[in-house]
């Protein structure tokens, strides 16, 4: 009888919790994504002001003047010469908050419902699992998109926001953050507060959606068939081969959530310039043409790989 108890406790231990290992990942996530920006958010910066620099304006048209940034290495320079380092991290505060609401639901979430989609469809051969790799990665996404939208709105518009230099994009002076959110609903309502929320969403579903099973399936590749150790080499150089990847997919929603977020309102809290992401889409590609959509490319490459 002994005997039997002992079996059924160690088989109780062995079930794995998954509310546990979600919530697990969903920390780990969090806090992995907060260590990288606070040594990427500097690039945000510039590809923030990258990506509104020169908003409907046709290409070749601008004076030298009314283009303060030529690329993201002479951005950097820029903005410290003129802002210093307060400038290089202006919105890290509330990005770190964002990072835990998007990054923590992405790879918290991926793991679980990877783990039901294969459970539920049987998706036993090499494209199955890459389909449900694509799915997992792009819901948890959506999700962690969704939850941080507000944040990001706030992290938009303060590093875009220039208090000394060049201003590029509509300028949002703001107190706190958390004052912000509560100015910007009692003049919007929620409808502000997830202003372009459905862009980014689309943004970071296309980017998980790439990223996720490009780096688990890039990783797997270089290890069993180039034969590379697992070491932080191996896992830097599928990094950044990733990032290139989500760059090439993500860039034109990153540029149109950008400037969903960034757009001033008028009185009856309506966008300035664009009714929805696919008038931003359609207005920018009109008058930028497609070069418009990956603005900031480069910096964007950076801070995602």
């Amino acid at each position: 009888m002994a005997s039997t108890n002992t079996t059924k406790t160690t088989a109780i231990q062995k079930i794995p919790n998954k509310t546990k290992d979600t919530a697990i990942g969903f920390v780990i996530g969090g806090l992995a994504a907060c260590g990288a920006v606070t040594f990427t958010n500097p690039v945000e910066v510039v590809k923030t002001r990258l990506q509104l620099q020169g908003e409907l304006v046709r290409a070749g048209t601008l004076s030298a003047s009314s283009r303060p940034y030529h690329n993201s290495f002479q951005a950097l320079k820029v903005v410290f010469q003129h802002e210093g380092i307060r400038g290089l991290q202006r919105g890290l505060g509330v990005a770190y908050f964002y990072q835990v609401c998007l990054n923590g639901s992405r790879l918290g979430l991926y793991e679980p419902v990877h783990s039901f989609v294969v459970k539920t469809s049987g998706c036993t051969t090499h494209s199955g699992q890459l389909a449900a790799g694509v799915f997992s990665g792009g819901f948890a996404g959506v999700v962690g998109a969704l939850l941080g939208s507000p944040l990001y709105l706030i992290k938009t518009r303060r590093q875009s926001y220039s208090p000394v230099f060049k201003q590029i994009g509509y300028q949002h002076k703001m107190a706190s953050s958390w004052s912000a959110l509560a100015q910007i609903y009692q003049v919007e309502g929620v409808q502000g507060l997830y202003r372009g929320a459905s862009a980014a969403m689309a943004r970071a579903g296309v980017g998980s959606a790439v990223q996720m099973p490009s780096y688990m399936f890039g990783k797997e590749l270089m290890m069993t068939r180039f034969g590379l150790p697992d070491t932080v080499s191996t896992h830097l150089l599928t990094s950044m081969f990733t990032g290139f990847l989500v760059c090439i997919a993500m860039n034109p929603f990153d540029v149109v959530s950008t400037r969903m977020y960034n757009q001033g309102v008028d009185s009856h809290g309506k966008g300035l310039l664009y009714k929805n992401p696919l008038d931003c889409f359609v207005k920018m590609t009109h008058t930028e043409g497609i070069r418009g959509l990956y603005k900031g490319f480069f910096a964007h490459f950076l801070r995602i790989g």
